[in-house]
């Protein structure tokens, strides 16, 4: 076996940032273990794609454009990339533990037989083996773990590695044809609902969250504004969720979204274990809250002990002063 993977996912030409995450330190370990990275391009009119992917760092390309895989459906991708996998028998196969990598990923482990580790945070290369760092018990340990035999398949979590930067690289990528037919996929894409507005939880350098602390619906006004201050994208507790305040897509947690931004400013949030899990691999955390013994200000590097009401207006003046 030789040789890594990096799947590439793109939307609209471009590659995703989590993508580039996986490029970068699939690069890292490429260069480890003295082997060719190898992007995994799939979709239709990807040939731009492609090109960056070079530009990006990979050695080369080995994509498939067709209409079938485009918009992404893990029952034509999935297929493809194990029968790639079967005839050339790559040594590790890596993806963004999006949504999108973690079905791929899975899929492929599954269908390969291959042993799978998801979710790393941090890479180190012993040999020829790939250990990865993932969180586990809801974030409060780090463990170690490695694939002993057959293709390692791995998946990043969002925001733990840098993003691949332009080398200048150039190179002909290597067309294949697709492993199914369109008439056999057993879904079919029928159109998106889209929200406009509003920045991504999981791409965001900065949320601002509200808890059970704000009080209603109306409590996250204060929330809000921080947030459009900040350029920063609105998050909330699973307990805010549930009494109705905000809607789900808001969530933080072990049932939400899990997040890792340079700042994770939290509001009247107990911190309870479960909201932990989404959110303490944050690089700065900062809690509000007016129990000076709840469990946020053990995990956060900031506290202030007060009302947010008071404090997040006070808070919130500040910012459009040294912000304008």
């Amino acid at each position: 076996m030789s040789g890594v993977w990096v799947f590439i996912e793109n939307r609209d030409g471009e590659i995703a940032a989590i993508a580039k995450e996986a490029l970068a330190a699939s690069r890292t370990v490429a260069d480890g273990l003295g082997e060719t990275l190898t992007a995994l391009v799939f979709g239709q009119d990807v040939a731009g794609v492609a090109a960056a992917a070079f530009d990006l760092g990979a050695d080369a390309v080995l994509g498939a454009d067709d209409a079938s895989l485009s918009p992404f459906r893990v029952e034509a991708v999935g297929p493809l990339v194990v029968k790639l996998a079967q005839e050339r028998e790559p040594a590790v196969i890596m993806a963004g533990a999006s949504t999108r990598g973690r079905d791929l990923a899975a899929w492929v482990a599954a269908d390969l037989e291959a042993g799978l580790v998801a979710d790393g945070t941090d890479l180190a290369v012993d040999g020829g083996t790939v250990k990865v760092t993932r969180p586990v018990y809801a974030s409060k340990l780090l463990a170690t773990v490695f694939v002993t035999e057959g293709t390692q398949v791995i998946t990043l979590r969002n925001r733990a590695f840098p993003q691949a930067e332009s080398t200048g690289g150039s190179g002909s990528a290597e067309w294949v044809d697709t492993a199914v037919a369109e008439a056999d996929i057993p879904t079919k894409v029928t159109g998106f609902a889209g929200k406009e507005g509003g920045v991504s939880l999981t791409d965001a350098n900065i949320i601002v969250s509200g808890g059970r602390g704000v009080g209603g619906p109306e409590g996250f006004a204060p929330v809000q504004e921080l947030a459009n201050v900040l350029g920063a994208a609105l998050g909330a507790s699973r307990a805010a969720v549930d009494a109705g305040w905000i809607p789900y897509e808001h969530q933080v947690g072990q049932t939400g979204k899990t997040v890792s931004p340079d700042l994770y400013i939290a509001n009247g949030i107990s911190g309870a274990i479960q909201h932990q899990a989404g959110m303490r691999t944050s690089k700065v955390i900062v809690a509000i809250n007016k129990d000076p013994e709840a469990p946020i200000f053990k995990l956060a590097q900031y506290g202030i002990v007060g009302d947010l009401f008071e404090v997040l207006p006070a808070l919130t003046a500040e910012f459009k002063k040294k912000l304008s």
